[in-house]
């Protein structure tokens, strides 16, 4: 595809934009359009070949024939001349080419040199190096289009090191080929072949960073973000963390964006290193610039995960770390607990999560166990009923749920695993059993009480916590009352362990499971002439340790940095209009005052700020949200509520409006739909990514200067870096 008017004499370029139009598909108006562009290599090709390569820039057309979004008009064709200089150039070609005619010996060097190149244009109008970018462009651009759609570009399997064999890379080139990509086709004939599993795996390298750079160029732009990562995901048999990051645009809306996968492979001190230096040094992060992190995880990777955020806090201390809005509280605190017991209840409530979404049936299945176990009460059967057909499993009253369904979630899986009527497939009687086996282990019961019971004292923050802004300012300022209760409990544990212990036999006693010791323990344990009683065992092992590890973990998700950037929601004018009686506190704004426009002018500009939105007018509505806050006009005339509100939006803890959510969800659409075989962290990348603006010739332009080029000089081709600013 040509990036150049194809009109002989157009000045038109780098210096003087203009936009371009295709060549018409219809054969009679592409005629006309290569005649007016006075190229006699033009006239000869098809009108297909004119229109995937060639372009006439809008100076050559009528403005009456342009629309406002640079649209041409279906029957336009070119007549407007570039400039005065323009047409007498071309009047100067054909009128030397008369002269060439009738006096063929005067001046006949001078004249030779002067067509020479017009005649090397009409005889190639590529040069070697063109058709090679016009080759790999191509390539590009067949691959982009398959990560856009979740299509592998060599099908199932692993990429075979010496030969891709059929692939649906090479399908879509050959159908380019075969649709008149001569370009293409000639590369082919040349080669026997499009590229080697290398080439393909620099291809991918090549897009990858590409698109990582745009993302870093827009963050750049936009100043103040946050680090944001999920859970981690094994691709090809390696773990690696997902990384997102936050930040705010120029219209002033959140937007997060999906920056691919860190190898997490290694230990301590070791790994935490190697990833600050992949954000840094190999993605271009300026981490000098963050300030909010936040993390999910799991016992197995906890302290790992740990490690690296307290690294990141180390070498940048304004990168508070916080809660993920993605995440209830309740879950992500239990999610942290390497505790065996906690860890089975974990992983039970997400089997039972995909154990009930496979298909209506199983959940019409619970509904019918609820209605046996509830005959004479119907009220409190609905209720249930209710329950189950949510995403409780996430919620951060799971536990109490959970409680409340185990007996009838018991009689479900038993009835789906004896298959009576053989309703059900293996695979589902299968995942029943296994189910069952959990549900039936005191050491489940056991710690889904201890969970319920310690959560319950977190629950209304954590809700508070994932509502509207002045649901999160109120939380923030009634965490002492939550630790004053965590404290109450952890100092009395005996008494508070002897109540839970009884209620967790009990509910044992009732369904027919024995109060046991975890197999684990007494496999340990076997060749001594003592164990513990479970009594001693489990407040011990499960009820100490759960009290402790939500204190602690409550203590660093919400330090006194976090929580005076949540008290800085008082500046949203309905905060400030449900407390009329007291000022925005000023205190915590102070944190930011390194990162805002006039910190001399803060005090004044705050009292302003605050005057203005405490005075309601009859029928005057506020806004409601950070988000409308940052779209009113009216803000730019307060340049520091302008800055701090932009840093308030970044903040992790703050759940995403649901247009700027979509990188999360297609991050997860790609996990669940691609099968594990297909997973590649790179396409993934490009996949979640695909809006991003591709320049086609830049990629080319990169992968020529690493690879192509590359293997003249030096050979190497370690770094690829994609510099996409003018």
């Amino acid at each position: 595809m040509q990036n150049r008017c194809a009109v002989l004499g157009c000045s038109t370029g780098k210096w003087d934009p203009q936009p371009l139009f295709r060549f018409p598909r219809d054969a009679e108006r592409c005629k006309k359009w290569a005649g007016i562009c006075e190229r006699k290599y033009l006239t000869e090709m098809s009108p297909d070949q004119l229109h995937r390569y060639y372009r006439v820039c809008g100076k050559h057309f009528d403005t009456s024939l342009i629309d406002e979004g640079k649209m041409l008009r279906d029957d336009a064709t070119p007549s407007v001349l570039d400039t005065p200089s323009q047409s007498q150039n071309a009047q100067v070609k054909r009128n030397t080419e008369t002269r060439e005619d009738e006096t063929e010996n005067e001046g006949r060097k001078k004249i030779k040199m002067s067509k020479a190149d017009t005649a090397q244009e009409d005889v190639q109008p590529f040069s070697e190096e063109d058709e090679t970018k016009e080759y790999f462009k191509s390539l590009f651009e067949v691959l982009v289009l398959l990560a856009e759609q979740n299509i592998s570009p060599t099908g199932p399997g692993e990429m075979k090191q010496d030969d891709l064999g059929p692939s649906n890379l090479q399908a879509l080139l050959e159908y380019c080929m075969n649709c008149g990509d001569d370009v293409l086709k000639k590369k082919y004939e040349e080669k026997k072949e499009y590229f080697s599993s290398g080439e393909l795996t620099q291809l991918i390298e090549v897009c990858e960073k590409y698109v990582r750079s745009k993302l870093v160029e827009e963050v750049k732009q936009n100043g103040f973000f946050s680090l944001i990562t999920q859970e981690l995901v094994k691709i090809s048999g390696t773990f690696y963390l997902p990384v997102f990051v936050r930040f705010m645009d120029q219209s002033n809306c959140q937007q997060e964006r999906f920056f691919g996968f860190l190898n997490f492979e290694g230990d301590g001190e070791v790994l935490a290193e190697k990833l600050l230096s992949e954000l840094t040094d190999q993605w271009g992060l300026n981490m000098e610039q963050c300030r909010g992190q936040a993390h999910s995880y799991t016992g197995a990777h906890f302290s790992k995960i740990k490690k690296f955020s307290a690294k990141v806090m180390e070498k940048y201390p304004m990168t508070v770390l916080t809660l993920g809005s993605t995440h209830t509280l309740n879950t992500s605190l239990a999610d942290g607990m390497a505790l065996s017991g906690v860890q089975l209840v974990m992983s039970t409530l997400r089997k039972i999560e995909s154990f009930f979404s496979q298909s209506q049936q199983l959940q019409l299945e619970l509904e019918h166990a609820i209605s046996v176990l509830y005959p004479d009460k119907e009220e409190r059967a609905n209720e249930l009923k209710e329950s189950s057909r949510t995403s409780w499993t996430r919620q951060d009253n799971a536990f109490d749920v959970a409680l409340d369904l185990l007996e009838a979630l018991l009689l479900c899986v038993d009835s789906v695993h004896d298959n009576e009527d053989m309703r059900w497939s293996d695979k589902v009687t299968h995942d029943a059993l296994e189910i069952s086996k959990a549900l039936t282990d005191f050491e489940f019961i056991m710690a889904l009480v201890i969970l319920k019971n310690t959560m319950i004292l977190t629950q209304a923050f954590a809700k508070n916590m994932q509502g509207k802004e002045s649901d999160v300012h109120f939380a923030s300022t009634s965490l002492k009352a939550v630790l004053h209760s965590l404290k109450e409990v952890s100092d009395n544990i005996d008494v508070y362990h002897e109540f839970w212990n009884d209620e967790a036999v009990n509910l044992a006693v009732g369904m027919e499971i024995p109060v046991t010791l975890p197999q684990a323990y007494l496999r340990k344990r076997a060749s001594e002439s003592q164990t513990n009683k479970p009594d001693s065992y489990y407040k011990n092992h499960l009820t100490v340790p759960v009290v402790n590890h939500i204190i602690k973990e409550i203590n660093d998700l919400f330090s006194e940095d976090h929580l005076k950037f949540l008290r800085c929601l008082s500046l949203v004018p309905a905060v400030i209009e449900q407390q009329k009686s007291s000022k925005p506190e000023e205190e915590s704004v102070q944190i930011f005052k390194n990162d805002i426009p006039n910190a001399e002018t803060l005090s004044a500009e705050l009292h302003c700020w605050w005057v203005k939105w405490s005075k309601k007018g009859k029928g005057e509505t506020f806004p409601s949200s950070l988000h409308e806050t940052l779209q009113l006009a009216d803000v730019k005339f307060f340049p520091n509520m302008l800055a701090l509100l932009r840093l308030i939006g970044i903040v992790p803890t703050l759940a995403l409006e649901d247009s700027c959510n979509v990188a999360v969800m297609r991050f997860r659409m790609y996990m669940k739909n691609t099968p594990d075989q297909c997973k590649s962290k790179s396409l993934a990348l490009l996949n979640v990514n695909h809006d991003v603006a591709y320049d086609l010739d830049t990629m080319v332009e990169v992968y020529m200067n690493t690879y192509s080029r590359g293997e003249e000089g030096d050979g190497e081709s370690g770094q690829v870096e994609c510099n996409t600013s003018e």
